[in-house]
Formats: structure tokens, C-alpha cells, sequence
């Protein structure tokens, strides 16, 4: 095992590697731009270095300052987290070629899997169903033309490399798709740096369901069940759950079975998602391979019990994977809300500025994955979202009660947040049915106001209180210690004492 391994990312997800590292003895380093020299994956880590400003290009997206870093410091090893370069081959391979040790996939896997055309090549001769469209990507009008009559209307348009939207139009009829083709390629340019699209068959309302995967280097690989990701806004997940209420065991066995056929065809190596999506009528279909951890990863982690950045320290360490299929255990129900700041009134734009309270929520089966604390400022040049609030409980109807439980603890002032959203969302009659796709927020929530008086009264009084409990002591005749800043309980190495 590792030494020392240095997170060449921030905020929650870096926060929570390195507690599976320094349960597992192995230190950390983490790396920072100067607006994060106070933020809590630096106060957390062993260890930490400066990359330099704020832009992403000249901090967590600069490969050559990460990879320097991790040699300055010893480290053996980099994770990547998610985002950032989390699935750059390039970096991948930069990595390796530093002589240290990429904890992921192999950069040649990577490249292959990044590639959407290339990958449903690939599914398609592993023998798991992909949607019908094309296996190239093409620009030119006329061929698009001719391949979307073979594959017929309405379909998608989708960027070749990449993801999260981007480069992504749905035409309805012919005389839609050159304008929407030149503007799908024009945005993937943008996004990716690469300008290549190609076709596939619109499903309306399906559901995303993805499967977790492991595979070490003695070719052995395992499913850890799936995760149900529908609930989606602008084609990003917010709410997800596990299992999946429209699952039987016998389609559970099928679609696990062509995760784990997915990642052999890869040659895939460490932990990865196989995302599909599924019809009504029982049929799924390959999406793409997400080669890294997931946003949604602990309702897995609570599921069965195993910690996926554990077993992916062990995989990169080259030790083969210590249980079979058969070994997986599932118990309960398990669901995650993502935290953001963002402001759901006003089309969930960011929400920066300093956090003036935060209070978690508690509880048997709660888990928050954080990566703020109060007075700590929310940087306008990241992803916005803050942190993963975790539930499990023995059974579908009990989680959603203990989540609603949750989300009316967690305090969150200063910035705005979706937290009286995801309320909504997880209480709707269509989502305790278990009757979500990915059109669901669409469908039920278009038109959705806050309706939350008693609750912002609640929390009104409860940040007055903290505010004015201080004042009111000392006017008692008391003294009331201040509790310690985040810096003065998690040490002093970051600030080069």
C-alpha cells in the first residue's frame, strides 16, 4: 500500500478521500489555488501545496503543476477525484510516466471509453445492446441527413468526447437537424475542444440506471448493484437512490451482467459506471462508462457496506479484488440529495459569497460528505455544489421519510440552496410511487415556487439565536468560550508554521 497520495482535486469529494486514506494509514497531500488556501480538503489533508490563481487552467486543471507537487512531496500516488482531469488521459498517462501511480483506470482504457463513437463500437462487438444511431462520428449535412432518416425521428444529436449536456439537441423533424447539428458541434468545440457529433434514437422517458463496477489487474471484475439517477435538471443528477424501484432481481441480473461483459470489453481496471437507460418496457440500453468515482458513489457505499476509495486504493496498489460476485451484499434502501449553492428561484443560478451558518443534519443513517463549514467563502470559479447528503434506511418508504428528516435539519445561510427543492422533489406523489425518468423534473416540477414559510421562519430564528445567544450571556454575567476554527483543531502545517 501507499505511503502517501496526493488528491489532485478540492472540496467535498477530496475531503472524503483522504478520510478513507488516513483510516487506512496513508497520508495525504492536497493541492490549492489561492482563493482555497482556507478551504476545508486543505485543512483536512497531511500536507498541502499552492498551485497558483484561481483560474482552473492555472490551478486544478494545470497537470504539470499537480504531477511537481506530488513529486516535491513524496507522494506515490494521485487520485484524481471527479472533474477537473479526473478523466484526461493525457493527465493519466503524464502520471504514470512521472513514476507514479494513477488511481483509475489505464489512460489507454480512459481514452477508449472518452470517445462515445469508439465505445459503442466496443460495446456493440462485447454484445451489450447500445441505442440504435450511428458508430462514427460525422458533420457533413448530407450523410448526417441520410443516417437520421435510417434511424428515425425524433432522435438526439450528442458530442462525441465529453458530457454533462454539452453538445446534445434533440431534433423532432428533418428540417431541424442541419441548424441543430452546426450549433451541437459549434457548443462540443466549446466544451471539449472537440467539434464531433453524431446520431442516436431519442428515448423520451426513460430511466438512468447505472452500475457500479470494479475490476482489478488479475482480471477480476464485480458489480455492486445499480443506482437509480432519473431525477435530472439540464441533464445533471440531483437526487439519486439505490436500489432502483423499477428493478426485479431478474433484470437486476441481466443488466449487471452487461456491466461486467461492458468492462471486460474495455479491459478496464479500478472503479468505474456503466450507465444505461431503460424503457418501460424492460429494454436497456449502453449509454457510457464514467471512468472514475461518482458523484453518487455512498448510496453504494451504504448499500453494501464496502468503501468504493478504499477498494480503489487497494486495486491501484495491484491487489486483486478480495470478494466474487457472489460476495456482494445489499441491504436497505439508500438515496442522495446533492447540495449546491444555487439559487432554484432564479433558474438555479450559482450562489457565491461566504456561508454565515451551516449546521448539519444527524441521525441514525445519515451521511454528509462536506466541503464547507460556516464563514468559509464559496468561490465563483467552481462547480457550485458544496456537499452530498446521504440517507439509508431498511426500506424505500422509511428513506424518503428519514431524507425529508435530513434536509429539514440542514442549515445552510448565506447562500442560496436547493434544499427546500429537493424537499419537494422527494415528497412528490410521482417520485414515492418510484414513477421517475429522466423528463421528471419536466414534467412535475416546471413551475415550482417555494412554498416554505414555517420553514424560513425556522431557520430565521435558529441563525438569530446563534447570533444573539453570546450578547445574551454576557448580559447574564456569563462567559461563553468560542469554539475553535476549523484551522486551530485541524493543525497548522497548510500554514507553513
Amino acid at each position: 500500500m501507499f505511503d502517501k497520495i496526493l488528491i489532485a482535486n478540492r472540496g467535498e469529494i477530496a475531503v472524503r478521500i483522504m478520510r478513507t486514506a488516513r483510516e487506512m494509514g496513508v497520508r495525504t497531500v492536497a493541492v490549492y489555488s489561492t482563493v482555497d488556501a482556507q478551504a476545508l480538503h486543505v485543512l483536512t489533508a497531511d500536507e498541502a501545496v499552492c498551485l497558483g490563481d484561481p483560474e482552473p487552467a492555472q490551478s486544478y486543471l494545470h497537470s504539470e503543476k499537480i504531477i511537481a507537487a506530488a513529486k516535491q512531496t513524496g507522494a506515490q500516488a494521485v487520485h484524481p477525484g471527479y472533474g477537473f482531469l479526473a478523466e484526461n488521459p493525457a493527465f493519466a498517462q503524464a502520471v504514470v510516466e512521472a513514476g507514479l501511480t494513477f488511481i483509475g483506470p489505464p489512460a489507454s482504457v480512459m481514452a477508449q471509453l472518452g470517445d462515445k463513437t469508439q465505445a459503442r463500437r466496443l460495446m456493440q462487438s462485447g454484445g451489450v445492446p447500445i441505442i440504435p444511431g450511428m458508430t462514427s462520428a460525422d458533420d457533413d449535412p448530407a450523410r448526417l441527413a441520410v443516417a437520421a432518416e435510417e434511424i428515425g425521428y425524433p432522435l438526439l444529436i450528442k458530442a462525441a468526447a465529453g458530457g454533462g449536456g454539452k453538445g446534445m439537441r434533440v431534433v423532432h423533424a428533418p428540417g431541424e437537424l442541419a441548424a441543430a447539428a452546426k450549433q451541437a458541434a459549434s457548443e462540443a468545440k466549446s466544451a471539449f475542444g472537440d467539434g464531433s457529433i453524431y446520431l442516436e434514437k431519442f428515448l423520451a422517458k426513460p430511466r438512468h440506471v447505472e452500475f457500479q463496477i470494479l475490476a482489478d489487474a488479475h482480471g477480476n471484475v464485480v458489480h455492486l448493484y445499480e443506482r437509480e439517477c432519473s431525477i435530472q435538471r439540464r441533464h445533471q443528477k440531483i437526487v439519486e437512490e439505490t436500489p432502483s424501484p423499477a428493478l426485479d432481481d431478474a433484470l437486476r441480473a441481466r443488466m449487471g451482467e452487461a456491466a461486467v461483459a461492458a468492462a471486460k470489453a474495455a479491459g478496464y481496471v479500478n472503479a468505474g459506471t456503466v450507465e444505461f437507460l431503460l424503457n418501460d418496457d424492460g429494454e436497456f440500453y449502453f449509454l457510457e462508462v464514467n471512468t472514475r468515482l461518482q458523484v453518487e458513489h455512498p448510496i453504494t457505499e451504504a448499500l453494501t457496506g464496502l468503501d468504493l476509495v478504499r477498494q480503489q486504493l487497494t486495486i491501484a496498489a495491484g491487489e486483486p479484488l478480495s470478494f466474487a460476485q457472489d460476495d456482494v451484499p445489499r441491504r436497505g434502501h439508500a438515496i442522495e440529495c446533492r447540495l449546491y449553492a444555487e439559487d432554484p428561484e432564479n433558474n438555479f443560478l450559482p450562489s457565491h459569497g461566504k456561508i454565515l451558518l451551516h449546521r448539519e443534519p444527524a441521525g441514525p443513517g445519515v451521511r454528509l460528505d462536506n466541503g464547507v463549514y460556516t464563514g468559509f467563502e464559496v468561490p465563483v470559479q467552481y462547480d457550485p455544489i458544496l456537499g452530498k447528503l446521504v440517507v439509508w434506511a431498511e426500506d424505500r418508504p422509511a428513506a424518503i421519510a428519514r431524507m425529508t428528516r435530513a434536509l429539514s435539519e440542514c442549515v445552510i445561510l448565506g447562500v442560496k440552496t436547493p434544499i427546500e427543492y429537493l424537499r419537494a422533489v422527494i415528497n412528490a406523489p410521482a417520485f414515492v410511487a418510484g414513477d421517475t425518468h429522466t423528463a421528471f423534473l419536466t414534467e412535475h416540477f416546471a413551475d415550482w415556487r417555494p412554498d416554505g414559510q414555517a420553514d424560513h421562519a425556522a431557520r430565521l430564528a435558529y441563525a438569530l439565536h446563534e447570533a444573539l445567544a453570546p450578547a445574551a450571556a454576557a448580559a447574564a454575567g456569563e462567559t461563553r468560550r468560542e469554539a475553535p476554527s476549523p484551522w486551530q483543531t485541524l493543525g497548522h502545517w497548510h500554514l507553513g508554521k
